[in-house]
């Protein structure tokens, strides 16, 4: 039993898998989560935790149980239900990641936007006529001038949304081994300035939402909402087919136990450190407050630099969420590029192209996805609304449904079968995909 002592190896693998999920989610989390007070949030906490460690377990199990040591999910996938099955879930994995690209398209956009408009001009600008005029805009024209400024600022976006998605993509061109390097070692001072803000707001923590306690129909309907965002803040499956063949090559026959030992500690820090951060800005602003952040469509930690007057959150806010969906942005394009071209080679492969040109399909897909991601980043739709229509109830179905149905139809999974807590996972995910009919 040796060979199930924690060690180093697992240490770097809880620490990769945290820094996967700890990304932008988490700076909208609190805008979704806290509308309803605090007291949904308690429930959340109780929640999350079992529906993250136990969809995750699920999902390594998948990988695992596949044949081979480099057999990835979606070789799984074809092995265990066929090429055709296989390309619908390859569609689905795309779409589960793919969204979140674009969603961090128009944060960054937005964050950029609002730092500018909020602390940038500003600092040049020490007697605000020329920031106050762009801000009255944001609300109305009231003058010429505003006017004039109002009608050049789509212009501006274009162009904040062309050179921010543009640097992206370049970045993209460099080694695949030091983007994730970097990113990796941008997650660990991320995750301490967060926690260190998240100490510094207890100042500001008011306690009247202790007593406010939405009614039972209401309180549910906002714990069921908040599902997809709470799935998309923990989530860190992009990483896990990775980390499971990782587990497979490395411990071999005690993969699986060693594989959930680390989901495990994983769920319990992303448990401790995401809801803190969560209880401490819900504690922080009123749900008015929160309902007007959505509205600005910036992420929370912008929302405090523009509220707080203090030097260190007006700049280092914007600057933190910058970089964390920076981090997170490239993070999940690796599983998005992986994904789109993966669904072309397949379609080419089953209408009779055994070998497809892989350069063509590699120059195409990225193309497309680059274009996809200038028009979204400039028309700003609401990036909560991508999380709860798109991201989390796809994620969902990757992460909750498909390897539950693997664990009742695959003969070499059955052996994983315990059902109740498969009962768990699958109505909670069922829950937060059907959130998508309720929001429509």
């Amino acid at each position: 039993m040796d060979n199930l002592k924690w060690n180093s190896f697992d240490t770097r693998w809880m620490l990769s898998l945290f820094g996967t999920a700890v990304g932008a989610g988490i700076l909208f989390l609190p805008i979704k989560a806290g509308v309803g007070g605090f007291w949904p949030v308690v429930v959340m906490t109780l929640i999350i935790f079992p529906m993250v460690y136990l969809s995750h377990r699920a999902l390594s199990r998948f990988v695992c149980q596949a044949n081979g040591n480099d057999k990835d999910i979606t070789h799984a996938a074809e092995e265990y239900f066929g090429r055709k099955v296989s390309i619908f879930i390859s569609i689905l994995y795309f779409f589960a990641i793919f969204p979140i690209c674009l969603a961090y398209c128009v944060g960054i956009t937005n964050t950029f936007e609002s730092f500018i408009y909020h602390q940038f001009l500003p600092l040049l600008d020490p007697n605000g006529s020329l920031a106050s005029t762009i801000s009255a805009m944001y609300e109305t024209s009231v003058n010429e001038q505003g006017k004039t400024i109002a009608n050049l600022l789509p212009f501006f976006r274009a162009v904040f949304a062309f050179v921010l998605v543009s640097i992206f993509m370049l970045i993209m061109l460099f080694s695949e081994e030091l983007i994730t390097k970097v990113c990796e070692w941008l997650v660990y001072p991320l995750c301490a300035i967060l926690f260190l803000f998240s100490l510094y707001l207890i100042p500001q923590w008011s306690f009247e939402s202790f007593s406010a306690i939405p009614g039972t129909k209401e309180f549910i309907t906002i714990v069921w909402l908040t599902l997809p965002v709470l799935v998309f803040s923990f989530n860190h499956s992009p990483a896990i087919s990775t980390f499971s063949l990782s587990m497979k090559r490395q411990y071999t026959d005690n993969s699986v136990q060693k594989a959930n030992q680390v989901l495990f500690r994983t769920s319990v820090m992303l448990l401790a450190f995401v809801m803190f951060f969560v209880v401490s800005c819900v504690l922080s602003l009123t749900p008015a407050e929160l309902n007007e952040a959505r509205a600005q469509n910036i992420p929370v930690l912008s929302y405090f630099a523009n509220k707080l007057d203090n030097p260190f959150i007006s700049y280092g806010g914007p600057l933190i969420a910058f970089l964390a969906i920076s981090s997170s942005f490239f993070g999940h394009y690796f599983g998005a590029r992986e994904g789109a071209y993966g669904i072309v080679r397949k379609c080419c492969k089953l209408a009779g192209n055994e070998n497809p040109d892989l350069k063509k399909i590699a120059v195409y897909s990225t193309l497309v996805m680059y274009i996809v991601m200038l028009v979204t980043a400039y028309i700003n739709p609401s990036i909560l609304g991508f999380i709860e229509s798109l991201g989390g109830p796809i994620i969902a179905a990757i992460l909750f449904l498909m390897p539950m149905i693997a664990i009742y139809t695959v003969s070499k999974m059955k052996k994983f079968q315990n059902k109740a807590l498969d009962a768990f996972v699958f109505i909670t995910g069922i829950l937060t995909i059907i959130t998508v009919i309720y929001t429509f």
